[in-house]
């Protein structure tokens, strides 16, 4: 039996996910979180045999929710569950130690054969993301600007453009409010913007978010 932990804010969305899961023999979905700061709580005291994470939270959000798990639990088999199917995604959340990269408009049986493969040890992307992740060793920085940042700074980009506050950033990763806004001038500098406007339009243009988000 693979026990699964399901990490996403929408409801609908967890119960699709759910409903798909529980209807594959073998498969048992023990919990549904909404925010990443539930699933690191729950991960404390239980450990799924894989976990479904949304990258896209309110709070620290999905990115750093799996720093946190793999920090304390090393061995978790987490897979990013996301609307980004561009890099540099599909990088830094296999670079910080996720097992699996999924887009949500991936099909049911993928989503099956992933969270299959993932428990049996091995990592798993669609061929589609392989591929880019590939190619994109090969495009200069100039062609996609966010490839330059760190992975906390794509972090606080993510929740600067989702209409986070310097001071609530600073709560949910707990760090300094000097902290991050020494992240978000450094970010101002490598894309040459001046504000949070001006970031929220450079990250549309790039498709880095979805206005579906905002």
């Amino acid at each position: 039996m693979i026990n699964i932990l399901l990490v996403d804010d929408h409801e609908l969305v967890r119960t699709g996910i759910s409903k798909i899961l529980t209807e594959v023999k073998g498969f048992n979905v023990i919990n549904e979180c909404e925010t990443g700061e539930e699933a690191i709580k729950f991960c404390r005291h239980t450990e799924p045999d894989v976990i479904l994470m949304d990258m896209d939270m309110p709070g620290m959000g999905g990115l750093e929710a799996t720093k946190k798990i793999l920090r304390f639990t090393p061995d978790a088999k987490i897979i990013v569950l996301t609307v980004h199917t561009e890099e540099p995604f599909p990088t830094k959340v296999m670079q910080i130690g996720a097992a699996g990269y999924l887009t949500k408009g991936t099909a049911p049986n993928e989503m099956v054969n992933a969270i299959r493969a993932v428990n049996s040890g091995q990592r798993y992307l669609p061929a589609k993301i392989a591929q880019q992740m590939a190619l994109s060793q090969f495009k200069s920085a100039e062609e996609n600007p966010f490839n330059s940042l760190s992975d906390r700074e794509l972090q606080i980009m993510l929740m600067i453009t989702r209409g986070e506050k310097v001071p609530d950033i600073s709560v949910h990763l707990h760090l300094s409010t000097k902290t991050i806004n020494s992240y978000r001038y450094r970010m101002f500098e490598k894309l040459a913007v001046s504000n949070d406007v001006e970031l929220t339009h450079m990250a549309i243009r790039h498709g880095m978010i979805h206005t579906e988000k905002l």
